[in-house]
Order: structure tokens, then C-alpha cells, then sequence
């Protein structure tokens, strides 16, 4: 498994997913973080999601539906 990027947010993030009970989308996950869901906290958050996607560390069921890889 790679490196978590230097944000706070992404070790954040992986809590909220080792919380869930399945996938999340990153209006779901930018509840979790307590950030309001405006359109650029939702694709900051989006864009962090496919950050973890590319890092091998989150997958991407549907689109838009992200979970921890097993």
C-alpha cells in the first residue's frame, strides 16, 4: 500500500470508510469530515477520493461509490 499524502484530511477520510458500512460518496464522506456540502467542498473531497482510488488504497465500485479495498 502506498503513502497516505501529507493532508489531514486523507487519514480522515480512511476513518470514515473503516467506519462505514459500505460505499460512500464524497457528499457522504464530506458529512464525515463535518464540511458543509458545497459544490467545492464535494469535489475537493471527490478529488482526494480519486487520489486514494489511484494509490490503491480506496476503489471506485460505481461511479461516484467509493470503498475500501479488500
Amino acid at each position: 500500500m502506498s503513502a497516505l499524502p501529507e493532508h489531514p484530511d486523507y487519514s480522515r477520510i480512511l476513518t470514515a470508510f473503516n467506519h462505514a458500512t459500505g460505499p460512500l460518496r464524497a457528499k457522504d464522506v464530506c458529512k464525515a469530515l463535518g464540511h458543509e456540502s458545497l459544490p467545492k467542498n464535494v469535489e475537493g473531497t471527490r478529488a482526494k477520493l480519486k487520489r486514494l482510488v489511484k494509490l490503491g488504497i480506496l476503489t471506485e465500485a460505481d461511479t461516484g461509490n467509493f470503498a475500501r479495498r479488500q
